[in-house]
């Protein structure tokens, strides 16, 4: 009967344990390490995304101001007007009674026509204003869909390495790299717009 050879499997399945064992706890490490970075560029994200979403609000709020102060200016511009408009009016009816009219009023007339002007410049240059602060809000709003992108995108690489580090899988942990990735370039790109 031959004899079976002498080796000690129980030592060399302890081995393969500790290398399974060593191997098994880089690997999470690996995954934990990842799954923190990614974290942490999600928070700056989402702090960027509320930062941009605030500052657009608050030029929003500015052309609302801009715009009821244009049409205060627009209906100031029209009261003047309606003024000029009553003096031509009076004038008018002395000389339907084939009498001088005084000169006070084509004076006022005139003077009510010149303030006009100004005022109709003012209300342009407030129009001017708020449609400048319209365009940066509409720039910040797009660049707060960018970052909030990015938060998203983050969020579901950080879920995909908690289930890689739950499954043991490197696809899914691999998965997870790839959205990390595709969101800080995304958010990268937020900086430059």
């Amino acid at each position: 009967m031959a004899e079976a050879p002498d080796v000690d499997l129980e030592s060399i399945h302890e081995t393969i344990r500790r290398t399974e064992e060593h191997e098994g706890g880089r690997f999470l490490r690996n995954i934990a390490l990842s799954t923190a970075l990614l974290a942490a560029l999600a928070a700056v994200a989402a702090l960027q995304a509320g930062a941009t979403v605030n500052e657009a609000l608050v030029l929003q709020t500015e052309s609302t101001r801009l715009q009821a102060e244009a049409s205060d200016q627009w209906a100031y511009y029209q009261a003047k007007g309606i003024k000029a408009a009553v003096q031509e009016a009076s004038r008018e009816s002395w000389v339907a009674n084939n009498k001088v009219p005084p000169p006070a009023f084509q004076q006022t007339a005139e003077r009510y026509a010149h303030e006009q002007e100004g005022i109709k410049q003012d209300a342009e240059a407030k129009e001017r204003e708020r449609d400048n602060k319209v365009k940066q809000a509409e720039r910040l709003l797009a660049r707060h869909h960018g970052y909030a992108n990015a938060v998203a995108l983050f969020q579901i690489a950080i879920a995909l390495g908690a289930v890689s580090a739950l499954t043991r899988s490197r696809k899914v942990w691999l998965g997870s790299i790839v959205a990390g990735a595709a969101a800080l370039v995304l958010f990268v790109l937020q900086l430059g717009r």
